[in-house]
């Protein structure tokens, strides 16, 4: 079995960014203990997003900008457009877990940096599965 490097390059950088994600919504949610649970849940997953993709983002471009630099402008925007495309389809999924998990722990009286913890790493599983199939099945890495 051939292990394709892009990939496993992108996985890494998603377990880099949920550990230091997580870990800071975890406080965040913490934080917000005093407010309604559906603003706790949006504030802290609106805080997780910004540390998230604010790591990735720096990640990406350090792991990728050589690798830029050779490729044809055509195949950039080609890999860049399907990046696009499963990490919105990651996203759609990741939301469409994280929100109503963590309001429900939250709901149910479980600890929020808890809360935040287990709702996050159900979602984020989740979210690595489909990203990585996506960009399988449309052979981009």
């Amino acid at each position: 079995m051939r292990v394709n490097q892009q990939l496993l390059q992108i996985n890494r950088n998603f377990l880099i960014c949920f550990i230091i994600s997580a870990s800071l919504s975890a406080v965040a949610a913490q934080l917000l203990s005093d407010y309604e649970n559906y603003l706790n849940t949006t504030f802290t997953i609106i805080f997780g997003y910004i540390i998230y993709f604010g790591i990735f983002s720096c990640l990406f471009y350090w792991d990728n900008k050589e690798r830029y630099k050779i490729m044809k402008s055509s195949l950039i925007k080609k890999e860049l457009l399907a990046l696009v495309s499963s990490f919105g389809v990651g996203e759609v999924i990741y939301l469409g877990i994280r929100w109503p998990t963590l309001y429900y722990f939250l709901e149910i009286g479980i600890e929020p940096y808890l809360a935040s913890l287990i709702s996050e790493i159900i979602a984020t599983v989740c979210y690595m599965i489909s990203v990585t199939v996506f960009l399988k099945k449309t052979k981009t890495f």
